[in-house]
């Protein structure tokens, strides 16, 4: 799957639906990095995409970028009560929550 939509891209099909098909393709094959690219370009094609944002965080947790993933997700819950995605909105405060509670810890 990733390889497919890794050609549609070479091929000038740029979007910010196949980045964010990729950036989900490259989580799953365990490469946050490359997932943090991708993704991150589908939130500037497309600042109102809900989902680009909740696996932006995801992506840059898994990287160690916490501040990153914090900011992703923040922007994201502003962006899925615009858009009315509650479930997404209720997720990234999920996520935001765990995250606050895990820096604690480490301090």
């Amino acid at each position: 799957m990733r390889e497919k939509l890794e050609n549609l891209l070479a091929q000038g099909r740029d979007s910010a639906l196949l980045r964010f098909g990729l950036g989900d393709a490259c989580l799953k094959d365990h490469d946050a990095e490359q997932a943090a690219l991708h993704l991150a370009q589908s939130t500037v094609q497309q600042p109102g995409y809900s989902a680009a944002w909740k696996l932006l965080g995801k992506a840059l947790h898994q990287l160690g970028r916490l501040d990153e993933a914090q900011a992703a997700w923040a922007t994201g819950v502003t962006v899925a009560r615009q858009q009315g995605d509650l479930q997404a909105g209720k997720e990234m405060t999920v996520f935001l929550k765990r995250l606050q509670k895990q820096r604690q810890a480490a301090e």
